[in-house]
């Protein structure tokens, strides 16, 4: 996957990578909602386009039919941190790590856990 997603289809694959078996357009629609408001019509554009991009898999066999995702939320995940990173950071991780570490408080346990990390990495 080479694109970038956009916060509205991150909503979409949220749903969607909570129900691995897929789900109906009509639970879709509720599960989004909630959050967005969209309506029926919006919900299955969003589902057509995305189906274009191999975002969503569409299961046309049996009606209704059922939505799941084209795409792994880790593999997702990953290319977003690497965008991130090369975006904002130039690629420096340390740089991304610092920036985060002065703006975010971290627990006892959290800093514990980012020291092992540095030590598994032999940094």
């Amino acid at each position: 996957m080479a694109m970038r997603l956009s916060d509205k289809e991150w909503q979409v694959l949220e749903v969607l990578w909570r129900a691995p078996e897929g789900l109906t357009l009509g639970q879709v629609v509720e599960a989004l909602r909630p959050a967005t408001g969209w309506s029926r019509n919006t919900v299955l554009t969003y589902l057509t386009r995305m189906e274009a991009k191999t975002l969503v898999v569409i299961h046309k066999e049996n009606a209704p039919h059922r939505y799941r995702a084209g795409v792994d939320r880790e593999a997702c995940a990953a290319q977003e941190r690497r965008g991130l990173l090369e975006r904002v950071y130039q690629g420096s991780a340390g740089r991304l790590v610092a920036a985060f570490l002065k703006e975010e408080k971290l627990t006892p346990q959290e800093r514990e856990e980012l020291r092992r990390l540095l030590d598994d990495m032999e940094v």
